[in-house]
């Protein structure tokens, strides 16, 4: 457990510090174990970051595993201190190199206890409450992040960095998921775009995944709880002065600056 704790106070460090995360002393060994040393990681940065109030969701679409080369979903933790509004204008001091993405993020009305698995997206679906256009903010905060391995960017929330999110639509009010495009603007021009069907054919199914992934460790998710469901486009790397704007049809929009 030592060699856990280890790391976690590595990255916790390098995260304070805004600092790029060299290679880890000792990383962890396998997936299994980045998912550990992520825990551990979570109870260092709740006095700096705040509570934790959800999950993302990292590789959900084709693109995003090509562009990561890892080809399955990934979990992260979402903390309250990086939670923002629409409108919001963030420095990107404040991040190593700022990155963002087009996402569906979902708010549960209901908890998807462990002891309820295994979970399908007609299930998972049944347990959301409403929906919100999602900018996912992500910080490269690595050396050099393609030598890193998957365990060590597991243990460090898989890029994740907070998230901006705009107007809650409920359930009933949303068109099919699988059919909404998202498309990204950056300074007033579109970069790309994406469907709802990219994130793992349905952006339900990627819910259920983490559903899964959290019951094996004998975990659950909470009424109230927000999901980040995975990019709908590659991720686009900003320069401080960018102005962004995801679109997502059905749903609305959401803006940030990085001053």
């Amino acid at each position: 457990m030592d060699r856990i704790l280890a790391a976690a106070k590595a990255i916790a460090l390098a995260r304070r510090n805004h600092a790029p995360l060299a290679a880890l002393e000792v990383p962890p060994a396998d997936e299994a174990e980045g998912y550990q040393v992520q825990r551990a990681l979570h109870d260092l940065l709740l006095p700096h970051a705040g509570p934790l109030v959800g999950y993302k969701i990292g590789c959900t679409s084709q693109v995003m595993q090509d562009y990561i080369g890892i080809p399955h979903p990934c979990g992260g933790g979402v903390f309250q201190k990086g939670v923002h509004d629409s409108g919001v204008q963030l420095a990107a001091a404040d991040y190593v190199r700022v990155g963002v993405e087009c996402e569906i993020a979902v708010r549960l009305k209901r908890n998807l206890a462990a002891g309820e698995a295994p979970f399908t997206a007609e299930w998972v679906g049944e347990a959301v409450e409403a929906y919100h256009p999602a900018i996912e903010i992500v910080d490269d905060r690595y050396v050099k992040w393609e030598t890193m391995g998957a365990p060590t960017l597991i243990a460090d929330d898989f890029f994740a960095a907070g998230c901006v999110l705009g107007e809650i639509v409920p359930r009933s009010s949303v068109p099919d998921l699988k059919a909404i495009k998202g498309r990204a603007i950056v300074n007033g021009e579109e970069v790309s775009h994406g469907t709802g069907a990219d994130v793992l054919g349905h952006p339900h199914n990627a819910l259920a995944w983490l559903a899964n992934h959290l019951a094996a460790e004998g975990k659950g998710l909470h009424a109230g709880e927000l999901v980040l469901t995975g990019s709908l486009v590659k991720t686009l790397w900003l320069k401080a002065g960018d102005k962004v704007r995801m679109e997502l049809d059905g749903l609305g929009t959401v803006e940030a600056e990085f001053t």
